[in-house]
């Protein structure tokens, strides 16, 4: 069975995430945000080929779609790294191109973390 984890900045995303969706709707839908993206992580274990590329966006990075967010990753042998939750309306190739080469050193101090 793949592994999946989150990194820091992924888990400071789903806390923004939570944060956010209380302050503006309300618990309820905070904690159905939260449950379908738990729910995603433990869907992606057993499935992992349900995460793709978007070649027009990145070729470094894989991506998966949860309600409003997008999960993106990079995988490793069977593990997959959750990197960041961005939100669909924000314009994913801009804060991509802003964050790649950093999202790039986080997965390989976070995979030599797990591997070692």
């Amino acid at each position: 069975m793949t592994s999946v984890s989150l990194t820091d900045r992924a888990m400071s995303d789903l806390n923004d995430i939570i944060t956010y969706s209380t302050r503006t709707f309300g618990k309820k839908v905070a904690n159905r945000y939260l449950s379908d993206i738990e729910s995603a992580l433990l869907l992606l274990q057993e499935h992992p080929s349900l995460i793709h590329q978007k070649q027009d966006i990145s070729s470094w990075f894989s991506f998966y779609p949860v309600r409003e967010h997008h999960l993106v990753c990079t995988e490793a042998d069977d593990m997959i790294i959750i990197l960041t939750i961005t939100h669909c309306h924000a314009d994913l190739p801009a804060r991509l191109l802003k964050l790649e080469p950093t999202l790039l050193q986080e997965s390989e101090i976070f995979r030599n973390k797990l591997l070692s």
